[in-house]
């Protein structure tokens, strides 16, 4: 697959955060070019990884049909979900901090290490709120959670 010039930092600095194997690929380039496009922007304006977490804990509570006796193991699993946006936001925002510091090789792969870290924490911490609530699941609930949490190529989707 081609890429254009314009599309390599954006490349970049996808792979950077998502932990890719794009190790050839220029991350200052990328976090330049993201650098400049939010220069202007105060940083209560910049992108908040977590926004819309009372939304996403909204809608997985009406798609579960979560009941009355189910809220508590729920609420556990909507604490974990809070925190992990907040980890995952705090860990962007030294991200942005950062930006205009020179990186070598060894701090790219580096961070790509601590945000895979970041993800199997966030995906423990998950899970462990989710199992007892999955465990108290109608059958038709369980149904409604296996769906939203099918694994397809690009990740967890709703299968609609």
């Amino acid at each position: 697959m081609k890429f254009g010039k314009a599309a390599l930092p954006a490349l970049a600095l996808m792979a950077a955060v998502a932990g890719g194997a794009a190790i050839g690929l220029p991350f200052q380039s990328a976090a330049a070019q993201a650098n400049s496009a939010q220069a202007d922007r105060p940083a209560e304006q910049h992108f908040m990884r977590g926004r819309h977490i009372e939304g996403r804990i909204a809608f997985l509570k009406a798609e579960l049909k979560i009941t009355d006796a189910q809220a508590p193991q729920f609420d556990k699993l909507a604490a974990a979900m809070r925190e992990n946006a907040k980890a995952k936001q705090e860990a962007f925002e030294q991200l942005r901090a950062d930006r205009d510091k020179p990186r070598t090789a060894l701090d790219n792969v580096e961070m790509r290490a601590k945000f895979a870290a970041l993800r199997t924490a966030n995906a423990q911490r998950f899970l462990a709120a989710f199992k007892p609530l999955y465990e108290s699941l109608s059958d038709e609930q369980k149904k409604a959670a296996d769906e939203l949490f099918t694994y397809h190529r690009h990740g967890f989707r709703h299968r609609g």
